[in-house]
């Protein structure tokens, strides 16, 4: 059985967020909650005579993507007229780039499960403008299947961002999707949410024997909605052609699907070249010129990205890889974590908390940062609260799930509940000579050796005071008593 090297390319396509479309005044609408057919215009429904303007915004945003992937941004563009007749697609022609890009020959570093890291080539960036969308309807016993055509997202700005074929496995393909998702969303130019389709993944698969240079026939995945579908549906198509290869047959270049609840990918027609699409340039539209003054603008205005962050966090935090990237994941909860830290100094504890209790509290009630009701101030509260020993570590966890039902605040919760910590040393002694009165033997047992019956007698004392009494001066006072009625 001869081993093959597979080799990944992908394809994503992303909805800009803008207001309005890529070549005409209409507002940009939430394609699956709007009525269908109601944000459309005689220019992107492609009525005769119309005259497409480019949208300066649109521009701006995929400028910022294409910066941000370490592409060099073309200052010549020309669009092009790619010709194809579909029914969401209604001048049968898809405005877009072809030879001049607006970004070309820029890069982007993924880590794998394994913590090994990558640098996967970005070919191209360009603009183009997205199609409508299809409903497809089965019919019934009377009636044949039919299909309905929403034009609402016809003419909606869109980049697609080509990769080097540089990915060999679902794995990595996986990861650089996320990877461009995530830069995506921490720019602001797409709000990543695959299930409504502004983002989409189109992987193109082929496999060669290891060792050799010429690349085999490629087969293309279209749509996938998920990073999943993504992984599982290239997996499947690598052993599918390694299956092939195998028996002597000979790979069919085409476009496939990925069925999600078969797992399997399935044909759906011959893959186009770039000839079949008979590109010119549009003549409609003038050559656009991007000045250095521009991208210099756009380039100042960047955000900070995750790989400068992650690094930040461990540099200026102390935090670990692991903590870093995973506050880092998303662009808000970036800034959560960073608001808390400008009210209480300690990074690894605030990032300790958030991570390990605050993020259970969230996946408890399904809430995302931007829902939930603790502020940033109002945990570093909470801490400070720690800090000055008025509550304990448990009695705190206690609070916070508090504070994300209620809202209210730490220090209103525990003065209310009476929860705040006894740090009284002459209370505290007392209530450890009530225990270690009330049980004689088991402070003879731990004086002859039985050293495992500490953490027993903390367990009493703090049964007695209903949790409150302050962890550390238990312990002191508690050694201090034992060595005393060990003499």
């Amino acid at each position: 059985m001869t081993t093959y090297e597979p080799i990944i390319g992908l394809e994503i396509h992303a909805e800009l967020m803008t207001n309005s479309k890529m070549f005409c005044g209409c507002k940009v609408v939430d394609s699956v909650e709007a009525e269908p057919n109601t944000a459309v215009c005689p220019v992107c429904l492609g009525m005769p005579g119309m005259l497409p303007v480019i949208n300066k915004k649109a521009v701006e945003f995929a400028m910022r993507v294409a910066l941000a992937l370490n592409c060099d941004i073309q200052h010549h563009n020309i669009f092009a007229r790619k010709n194809y007749f579909y029914p969401d697609l209604p001048k049968a022609y898809q405005i877009s780039q072809y030879e001049l890009p607006i970004g070309t020959q820029g890069w982007v570093d993924i880590q794998l499960e394994s913590g090994e890291h990558k640098r996967i080539g970005i070919r191209r960036v360009h603009m183009e403008e997205d199609t409508g969308k299809l409903t497809h309807l089965e019919g019934n016993g009377s009636t044949n299947g039919y299909s309905l055509v929403d034009y609402n997202r016809s003419g909606v700005p869109l980049l697609e961002i080509v990769s080097e074929p540089d990915i060999h496995s679902g794995e990595e393909a996986r990861a650089y999707g996320l990877k461009i998702r995530q830069i995506l969303r921490y720019l602001g130019v797409n709000s990543g949410d695959m299930e409504k389709g502004v983002l989409r993944v189109e992987p193109n698969i082929s496999l060669r024997p290891l060792g050799t240079i010429a690349f085999g026939k490629r087969t293309e995945l279209k749509n996938l909605n998920s990073f999943k579908a993504l992984a599982d549906g290239s997996a499947y198509e690598i052993a599918r052609q390694a299956e092939i290869l195998d028996a002597g047959g000979e790979v069919i270049q085409e476009t496939r699907g990925w069925h999600d609840a078969k797992r399997i990918t399935f044909s759906q027609r011959s893959k186009e070249e770039a000839e079949d699409y008979r590109y010119f340039p549009e003549p409609d539209l003038p050559p656009l010129q991007i000045s250095d003054e521009w991208i210099v603008a756009v380039g100042a205005a960047l955000p900070e990205l995750p790989d400068a962050k992650i690094a930040r966090y461990q540099t200026d935090y102390g935090l670990s890889e692991y903590d870093a990237r995973v506050l880092a994941e998303e662009k808000e909860v970036a800034a959560w974590f960073e608001e808390v830290v400008a009210h209480f100094s300690d990074a690894k504890v605030v990032a300790n908390w958030i991570l390990n209790n605050l993020f259970q509290l969230m996946n408890e009630h399904k809430q995302a940062i931007g829902e939930i009701r603790v502020t940033a101030s109002g945990l570093a509260e909470l801490l400070q609260l720690v800090a000055a020993n008025t509550i304990n570590n448990n009695t705190a966890k206690e609070v916070l799930a508090e504070m994300f039902v209620s809202g209210e605040s730490a220090e209103a919760i525990v003065a209310a509940k009476g929860l705040a910590q006894i740090s009284d040393e002459t209370a505290v002694s007392a209530m450890i000579t009530t225990i270690l009165d009330q049980h004689s033997d088991q402070v003879a047992a731990y004086i002859n050796g039985k050293e495992q019956l500490r953490g027993w007698f903390v367990g009493q004392v703090m049964r007695l005071s209903k949790g409150k009494a302050n962890p550390a001066l238990v312990n002191k006072i508690l050694t201090e008593q034992i060595e005393q009625r060990r003499s």
